[in-house]
């Protein structure tokens, strides 16, 4: 896909790691657009994409229901013992004054941000999935969702919580609850929904059946 210049900034498309500018065309079912200076994927549709992103964002929010609210981490030490979850945690932080907003962002970092996430990929998608109109305001949901990204740490929260059992280990003994495991396949399935997704043929798409 050689550079070229247009007036039509609809058929731009800029590789969001080097900055190269492409004009845009969208291949065939199965084939990728790859950036000729650093090879990062433009575009790449695939058959059935949009219901695969959506089931996905589906075990999201299924995931993060249980993770907040089942046992997290139990430890024992010297005869005592305590186990919580991510919802402990959370309020953990509502003594009062500024520990509140403290709170309220922890929560919203790790549990709020990915469900709605996951909910603005499921309003945008499924429309599009069965070849119907987006509903109102899809264009600004999938904006939304694309500007929170960087927001949802439910992954960093799982580095930081395995950084910090090196340190719990050697002082009390530590048990993994069912939320821990969620967490983890959470992290994996979002890793999965956001390399599912070609957002260039969500972007098309969106104008397309606007315009249809």
């Amino acid at each position: 896909m050689p550079h070229h210049r247009t007036d039509d900034l609809d058929e731009l498309i800029a590789c969001p790691v080097c900055d190269a500018l492409y004009h845009a065309r969208m291949p065939e079912t199965g084939e990728r657009v790859t950036c000729s200076r650093c090879h990062h994927v433009l575009i790449a549709p695939k058959e059935g994409a949009f219901l695969r992103v959506i089931a996905l964002a589906l075990t999201v929010m299924i995931l993060m229901l249980g993770a907040t609210f089942f046992p997290f981490l139990s430890i024992d030490a010297q005869g005592f013992s305590n186990a919580a979850s991510v919802f402990d945690s959370a309020l953990a932080f509502t003594d009062g004054g500024w520990m509140v907003a403290l709170s309220f962002a922890t929560a919203a970092l790790i549990v709020l941000i990915p469900v709605l996430r996951a909910a603005l990929v499921i309003y945008v998608l499924g429309p599009l999935a069965f070849g119907r109109k987006p509903w109102p305001g899809a264009r600004a949901a999938f904006r939304w969702s694309e500007d929170l990204r960087p927001w949802s740490m439910a992954e960093i929260f799982v580095i930081g919580v395995a950084v910090a059992l090196v340190k719990v280990s050697d002082l009390a003994r530590v048990d993994y609850g069912p939320a821990f495991f969620m967490f983890a396949a959470l992290v994996v399935v979002i890793v999965l929904q956001d390399g599912s997704m070609c957002r260039w043929t969500i972007w098309k798409t969106l104008e397309d059946k606007k315009s249809s």
